[in-house]
């Protein structure tokens, strides 16, 4: 998706999930704070760097003044997502897998890729949450996955890419809404005000495999293996 799909994408998202959250309200997480929940998966992702994750940390901080009740992201789990590998599920655990070959599945696939800048600029929305809008330089992480979506189609490994839907944008979910909005013109308002903020961009010098649960948050997230960019 080049950048001027991308952009009219995340507008259109944008623009379609206030009106739904200024009439009929916010969707909220349930199993957030479940301590029962037990979803487990592996992802491949990226991860910005320390400044551009101090800027989205202030930005949270601002808005959690708005609407203290809502998930916001510890700038440890800011991240944006390559592939989900094997979405998250009930009763998954990474020892189930050949690591091994995942490894080198993925090290064929991105051989000789050299390292690649992302923009973080301006929000978009969803009924269930807020995200920072990523721009991937020549649509570099649409490459690298296609590039893997094509290994792992001809594999036989355990793998559930693109099963809930195909991942094309560069976005980092940032808010997850866990209650009603208090506060929801003020909040909105803020959102607005930052619709187009530039948070920085970052060079993309290595690719993570994670095991995780669905939020990535760092208490339930293992690193299984680094993949350097050139």
């Amino acid at each position: 998706m080049n950048e001027a799909a991308l952009t009219k994408h995340y507008h259109q998202l944008y623009t379609d999930s206030i009106a739904k959250i200024r009439n009929e309200g916010v969707v909220t997480d349930e199993l957030l704070d479940d301590p029962l929940d037990d979803r487990r998966g592996i992802t491949l992702l990226v991860r910005p760097d320390d400044e551009v994750k101090e800027r989205i940390r202030g930005w949270l901080k601002m808005l959690q003044k708005a609407e203290p009740e809502q998930y916001y992201y510890l700038t440890s789990d800011l991240h944006i997502t390559l592939l989900s590998v094997i979405s998250c599920y009930s009763g998954f655990h990474p020892e189930q897998i050949d690591l091994t070959s995942y490894n080198q599945l993925i090290r064929e696939s991105l051989a000789g890729e050299d390292s690649f800048s992302i923009r973080m600029k301006g929000i978009t929305a969803s009924p269930s949450g807020v995200m920072i809008q990523g721009f991937s330089e020549n649509d570099r992480l649409n490459e690298l996955r296609e590039s893997l979506r094509k290994q792992f189609r001809k594999s036989e490994l355990q793998q559930s890419i693109d099963k809930r839907y195909v991942l094309q944008t560069a976005h980092s979910t940032v808010i997850r809404f866990r209650k009603p909005l208090q506060h929801k013109d003020t909040f909105l308002d803020k959102l607005e005000q930052f619709r187009d903020f530039d948070f920085g961009t970052f060079q993309v010098k290595e690719i993570e495999l994670v095991t995780n649960d669905w939020y990535l948050r760092k208490e339930k997230v293992r690193t299984l293996s680094r993949f350097p960019l050139g």
